[in-house]
């Protein structure tokens, strides 16, 4: 058995031994070129919609489906695109999102009338629910010992995509109107497809598929690139190195799954199988607390996106109740957003120093805890100074759970269920985004400004304890094709 193993590799195996090189960082600018797409159609969002409003005189509740419309779509295409990719693979997956999100992009900055803009820009969210499968996608390329570090310096391309939108928005908006942000935003879409063709598979994926030597020229490639050399010996999936004496210390959620079901996973499978994975015995406490968190995440953190321009606007600090919209861009604050958006800079440095050290666990429910103080003042009206101040803090911490909460989805799930299982969970996060502007955002336009934080804070509050109830933290842990499989480092 010794032997054996001395002669064979797996896939994490031969990732360590290549390293972090030139290969990888192709990867990484490309599916960062992914995250700036999402990051900038989500952030024009609290730009468009009231600037349309005024444009069509339309009302709170048409305005807020403008914004709730991308949700819905991004709900639906994040458990499509992550069933897709778990099943055709990542590449097909992350082609199909692109050309949806450039397309549909494109065509809504010409929507002649509402109807026309809600459906094109529904269109829009389901081709950007496939962000997971990029983010998935580039998670395994990344040598174990690194993936903390590399999958935040990988978050940092949102945080590009919300200040570049900012700034374009800044520009853009007073001079050209809507219809040309729309048209710009959907740009960084379109260079994904042109350069898709030099975008290799995942060869864990692969690996996991049994498409052993489609795997090995792949690690062969990034070798080669590198400048580094393979491990000596055979290539072999995870499966093939499992020993049913090893004990691990976790919970229930991770104790082995059967020998049936392990070769179940390795084939092909349905939508729906997948989904019955999800929700098994052995997962079913990880899903439903990662549902909550990501809906807490979501709800919170483009709540405070849309808060920026909504608390801070002069249409909307219920002093005048009959005073229409003036239809001034200038009424939407530009440089209250760009401030807020370079708060997602130190929430990103405060998940690269604390991910590791502290832990997943650790350091989410610490920033949720500081999100929740952060918020707690505007429960009354405040100035506008100490308002972009206060929510400039709580953007930090909610950038950095957001973020290490995209590196513990991917880690807590086996490479068959990977993208299906962060796809579904973003998919509930969805729900959050798309309920936030129906709800919170609402209640600030009627002037129920504490109600509203009120509702921030419990929602903050309980995702919090989510975290806490998590089963087990994976710092330090393998990627793994099956749970039995997993091992520290």
């Amino acid at each position: 058995m010794e032997d054996e193993r001395k002669s064979s590799y797996t896939v994490d195996e031969a990732l360590i031994a290549l390293g972090f090189g030139k290969f990888q960082v192709f990867v990484l600018i490309y599916a960062g070129i992914g995250w700036v797409s999402e990051a900038m159609e989500m952030m024009l969002l609290s730009f468009v919609g009231s600037a349309v409003q005024s444009a069509w005189g339309l009302s709170s509740h048409e305005e807020s489906l403008i914004t709730s419309i991308v949700f819905a779509g991004m709900l639906v295409g994040a458990y499509s695109w992550g069933i897709v990719s778990d099943i055709y693979g990542r590449r097909k997956g992350f082609l199909i999102t692109a050309t949806v999100t450039a397309g549909a992009g494109f065509l809504s900055a010409f929507s002649p009338n509402l109807t026309s803009l809600v459906i094109l820009r529904g269109l829009v969210g389901v081709g950007l629910g496939g962000g997971p499968v990029l983010s998935s996608w580039f998670l395994e390329f990344i040598p174990a010992p690194e993936r903390g570090t590399w999958m935040v310096v990988f978050s940092a391309f949102w945080t590009l995509g919300t200040i570049l939108e900012a700034s374009i928005a800044w520009f853009v908006m007073p001079r050209l109107g809507w219809r040309w942000l729309l048209a710009v935003s959907a740009l960084p879409s379109s260079l994904l497809l042109l350069f898709y063709k030099m975008t290799p598979e995942s060869p864990r994926y692969l690996c996991m598929r049994g498409r052993k030597s489609d795997a090995l020229v792949i690690l062969e490639k990034i070798a080669r690139v590198n400048g580094r050399k393979l491990p000596s010996g055979v290539l072999v999936s995870d499966n093939h190195h499992i020993e049913l004496e090893e004990k691990l210390d976790f919970s229930e959620d991770t104790k082995l799954i059967t020998s049936a079901r392990e070769n179940d996973i390795g084939s092909e499978k349905s939508g729906v199988s997948l989904l019955m994975m999800l929700v098994s015995p052995e997962l079913v406490r990880s899903t439903l607390l990662l549902w909550m968190v990501f809906f807490g995440n979501a709800f919170t953190y483009y709540g405070l996106v849309l808060l920026t321009t909504e608390l801070n606007s002069k249409n909307n600090r219920c002093t005048a109740p009959e005073e229409l919209p003036s239809g001034n861009h200038q009424d939407v604050s530009y440089k209250d957003v760009f401030i807020t958006s370079f708060a997602e800079f130190p929430g990103l440095v405060l998940s690269a120093v604390t991910v590791d050290k502290l832990g997943r666990k650790n350091s989410m429910a610490a920033m949720f805890l500081v999100c929740f103080i952060f918020l707690l003042p505007l429960v009354f009206h405040q100035p506008q100074s100490l308002t972009t101040g206060l929510l400039f803090g709580a953007r930090i911490c909610i950038t950095g759970t957001f973020t290490i909460l995209y590196i513990y989805a991917p880690e807590l799930y086996p490479t068959s269920v990977r993208t299906t299982g962060v796809g579904v969970a973003s998919s509930v996060g969805r729900i959050g985004g798309m309920v936030c502007p129906l709800v919170a955002v609402s209640l600030i336009h009627g002037c129920h400004q504490t109600i509203a934080i009120f509702l921030f804070e419990a929602i903050i509050f309980l995702s919090g304890i989510c975290v806490w109830l998590f089963p087990f933290e994976t710092t330090g842990l393998q990627l793994t094709n099956h749970f039995s499989s997993s091992k520290p480092l």
